[in-house]
C-alpha cells in the first residue's frame, strides 16, 4: 500500500525561508507566525494547475510545480499587503525570504516530496541572500530566453552533502542590474566565468560517428574516465562530468564554452566504428585564441572494451597534461616582468628546470624563492625548489650548494600530508638523495605513483 501512495515526477522544486525566524519571534510571536500563512503563491494563470505545496514548514515552505510558475511565484507576494502583522514587521524589521529553486526528480508521498532534487533546492536556498532567490543550472536553462529574467552567474557551488559541486544562478531582483549585461552580449547569454588560478580544462563529451548507438555508452565512458585521470593531477582545474556533459549532442563554439564553464583549455573528440574496430580522435583547444594545441587519434579493437578505454585514456592524458603545461609557461613568458605572481613564477622556474644545466637549475631555485616569498604556503613551488636544489647539487661544477636549508624543508613537508602526487614525488626524491633517507624517499615516490599513476 505505501507503494501505491508514490509518485514520481519531474518537477521545479521550491524552497522558501524566513530570514531571522527566531529573531522575529522575538520580536513579534503572533505577527511571525501568522506571516508564512500571509504568503500565496502567485501562480502561472495559462497552467493547467497550481502549485504544490506539500511541505509547511514553521519558518517557511518548500513545493513544486512548473518551472515557469516556480519562477513566478518566486516573489510569494503577501496576499493582504494592509494586514496588522505586515504593518507591525515593516516597523521593526520586513519579513525576508531566502528561495532556492531546482529542476529535478521528486517523489511525492502523501503530502510530502522527497529525492535529490528536493535537497539541491533546499541547498540553493541556504546560499541565496536574503530576500533574494537562488536558482540551478537546471532550472536556468529551462526559463532562459523564455521569460523577462536577469541573472548572475555565481560559479560552480559546493554544496553541503552535495556530491559534486553546482552551478547556481542569483537572481537580479527589482531594479538591480545584472553583472550578465557585458558589453556585447545578449540578455540571455551567460557571462565569462573568471578564470582560476591554475590550469583549466573542460572535457566535452565525444562524437559518436558511427551508426551504432552502442558506441554512445562507450565514448561517454571513455569521456568519464579521461576526466577522472585528469583530476588526479593537482595542477589542473578540471571541470566536473556534470556541467561538461550539459553540452552533450549540441553543437558548440569552444570559445563559448570556455566562457561559460570558466577554463582555458578544452578537449573534444570522436568515436567512429568499423566492424569490430574503434578509431577515437582527440583535439586538445586553447579557448581564448580557438587554437589547437595537440590532436591525435586512437586506434583500437573492441574485444575487450575496457581495456581500449584504459589505454586511450591513459594516451591522451600522458599527451595532453604536458602540452597544457607548455602552453602555461608559455603564457606567463608572455607576461611583463613587473605583474609576475606566484604560480608565473613557478612556471617560469618550471622551464628553466627542463634545461638541466647548473646554471638554470640555479635559476630555478633563486625564482622559487621570489614565489615562495610572496605565498610561502605553496607546496608546488617549495617541491620544485627542493627538486631543483637536487639536480643543481648534483650537477655543480666546483663548490656545491649547502644542502642543510633544503634538507630541513623536505622533512617538514613530509611531516605535512598531501595529496598532491608531484609534491610527494619531488619531496621523496630530495630526501632520498640529498638526506640518504632512501626508504622515506621511496614510500612518497611511491604514495605520489598510486595517487597518479600517469
Amino acid at each position: 500500500m505505501a507503494e501505491e501512495r508514490l509518485q514520481r515526477r519531474l518537477a521545479a522544486i521550491l524552497s522558501a525561508d524566513v530570514v531571522g525566524y527566531s529573531r522575529l519571534m522575538g520580536i513579534d510571536e503572533a505577527g511571525t507566525l501568522a506571516a508564512p500563512k500571509g504568503f500565496a503563491a502567485q501562480p502561472d494563470r495559462s497552467a493547467d494547475r497550481r502549485p504544490f505545496w506539500p511541505d509547511r514548514q514553521a519558518d517557511g515552505r518548500r513545493g513544486a510545480g512548473r518551472v515557469r510558475q516556480r519562477r513566478r511565484c518566486s516573489g510569494l507576494r503577501d496576499q493582504d499587503p494592509e494586514t496588522p502583522w505586515r504593518a507591525r514587521c515593516r516597523r521593526c524589521n520586513p519579513i525576508q525570504l531566502r528561495i532556492g529553486i531546482n529542476v529535478g526528480d521528486i517523489i511525492i508521498d502523501d503530502n510530502d516530496i522527497f529525492g535529490d532534487g528536493v535537497n539541491v533546492a533546499a541547498r540553493l536556498e541556504g546560499i541565496a541572500e536574503p530576500g533574494g532567490v537562488c536558482i540551478s543550472d537546471d532550472a536556468y536553462r529551462q526559463v532562459r530566453g523564455k521569460i523577462e529574467m536577469a541573472c548572475d552567474d555565481m560559479g560552480p557551488q559546493a554544496l553541503k552533502n552535495i556530491a559534486e559541486p553546482m552551478r547556481a544562478w542569483r537572481v537580479k531582483l527589482g531594479d538591480q542590474s545584472a553583472a550578465m549585461a557585458q558589453a556585447g552580449l545578449p540578455a540571455n547569454q551567460a557571462p565569462a566565468l573568471a578564470l582560476p588560478e591554475k590550469p583549466s580544462i573542460a572535457v566535452l563529451p565525444f562524437q559518436n560517428m558511427s551508426a551504432d548507438p552502442e558506441q554512445e555508452y562507450f565514448a561517454d565512458g571513455m569521456v568519464e574516465d579521461i576526466i577522472t585521470a585528469l583530476s588526479r593531477f593537482k595542477s589542473l582545474f578540471v571541470i566536473a562530468r556534470n556541467s561538461s556533459f550539459t553540452y552533450k549532442g549540441k553543437a558548440v563554439d569552444i570559445k563559448q564554452v570556455g566562457r561559460e564553464l570558466g577554463v582555458r583549455y578544452v578537449l573534444e573528440g570522436s568515436v567512429r566504428k568499423a566492424g569490430g574496430n574503434v578509431r577515437i580522435t582527440g583535439q586538445l583547444i586553447d579557448s581564448d585564441t580557438g587554437s589547437h594545441l595537440w590532436a591525435d587519434r586512437f586506434d583500437g579493437s573492441l574485444e575487450d572494451v575496457f581495456e581500449l578505454q584504459d589505454q586511450v585514456t591513459t594516451r591522451v592524458v600522458s599527451a595532453i597534461a604536458p602540452k597544457i603545461t607548455e602552453a602555461e609557461i608559455e603564457r606567463a613568458r608572455r607576461k611583463p616582468a613587473g605583474s609576475l605572481d606566484g604560480y608565473d613564477l613557478y612556471l617560469r622556474a618550471l622551464a628553466l628546470s627542463h634545461q638541466f644545466t647548473p646554471e638554470s637549475l640555479g635559476e630555478a631555485v633563486a625564482v622559487l624563492r621570489k614565489a615562495l616569498a610572496i605565498d610561502s604556503s605553496y607546496a608546488p613551488a617549495a617541491a620544485l625548489s627542493l627538486f631543483c636544489f637536487s639536480w643543481w647539487h648534483s650537477e655543480a661544477r666546483g663548490e656545491r650548494p649547502q644542502t642543510d636549508e633544503a634538507v630541513r624543508l623536505a622533512r617538514r613537508m613530509m611531516a605535512n600530508t598531501t595529496d598532491d602526487p608531484d609534491v610527494l614525488w619531488m619531496v621523496g626524491w630530495c630526501l632520498a638523495y640529498l638526506a640518504g633517507e632512501t626508504a622515506a624517499g621511496t614510500d612518497l615516490i611511491e604514495r605520489g605513483l598510486a595517487l597518479n599513476p600517469n
